[in-house]
């Protein structure tokens, strides 16, 4: 959980409180609160030290039992904003870009289902150390953040053991783009296509490419994941967006299909992948 997700819900915590102790009725200690909601005290200590998410129908019940319902509508706009955590990237990187990865580990780590789509790079969790190194060193350059390539590095490959986990499974979709973004000298760039046929037919990992020739029926944007039905990520140049709400998450699941459609998998993905390799001869 992110720190400003924390930090958000330990607000909401900090104003329920005030609604318990100042209703117009009088105050009600953290008890008598329980006792009218038929809830345990522990639930009222968990929320007002935001340490559980409320519900919409916990602050509807809350407001009325503290007599002031006219507050809901505030309290609502608090939980909504939980949904959506902006993670931007001059906070994230500002102890480099290891940290970020770690964190990105251990996320991986409790996700049995990944679906992953991007439009511009090689996945991260398919991605060679040189290949990686140069990602790495672009953005740093960009956002002035600290240079921990190798660290990151390192903590990017870390990730790369799940793909030999069994009862997981990692839903690619990469764009051919991709495949022909000299983001690295093209030895790399070679090296790294070579990776990516040596995933294919990996049990937990199903690789779809999307060809240039495709028909889409979106156009191709940011790159996001969704992890077990709980979670969508998208990126963008300011931040990571963080999605929890289940309407966002059915929206990125969405798009997810509606790009696989156009992809091609196996011997098919594995032409598309040789002929990005085969112009890294020509000019």
């Amino acid at each position: 959980m992110s720190t400003d997700y924390q930090q958000a819900r330990a607000a909401l915590g900090v104003r329920l409180r005030e609604l318990r102790i100042s209703r117009p009725g009088g105050r009600l200690t953290g008890p008598q609160l329980a006792q009218r909601l038929g809830w345990t005290h522990s639930k009222i200590y968990k929320l007002e030290n935001g340490k559980q998410t409320a519900t919409s129908e916990d602050l509807r019940a809350w407001v009325d039992a503290t007599e002031q319902p006219e507050a809901f509508d505030e309290l609502y706009a608090r939980l909504s904003g939980f949904e959506s955590q902006i993670r931007s990237w001059r906070r994230q990187l500002s102890s480099g870009h290891r940290p970020v990865q770690e964190n990105w580990n251990s996320e991986i780590a409790r996700t049995r289902v990944v679906y992953a789509w991007q439009q511009s790079i090689i996945e991260g969790m398919l991605q060679t150390a040189d290949y990686a190194r140069h990602i790495f060193t672009h953005y740093a350059e960009l956002r002035k953040s600290p240079r921990d390539t190798d660290e990151a590095v390192r903590a990017r490959l870390k990730r790369q053991e799940l793909l030999y986990h069994p009862g997981r499974k990692f839903h690619i979709l990469i764009w051919e783009a991709a495949l022909h973004a000299r983001v690295c000298p093209p030895s790399v760039l070679a090296a790294q296509l070579d990776r990516l046929t040596g995933v294919i037919g990996l049990d937990t990992v199903a690789l779809g490419i999307v060809p240039f020739c495709a028909s889409l029926k979106i156009p191709a944007a940011n790159a996001f994941y969704v992890l077990d039905n709980r979670l969508a990520v998208t990126e963008d140049w300011h931040a990571e967006l963080w999605l929890e709400d289940a309407d966002s998450i059915a929206v990125y699941l969405n798009v997810w299909n509606t790009l696989q459609a156009s992809a091609v998998y196996d011997a098919e993905a594995q032409h598309v992948i040789n002929r990005a390799r085969r112009s890294l001869c020509s000019p």
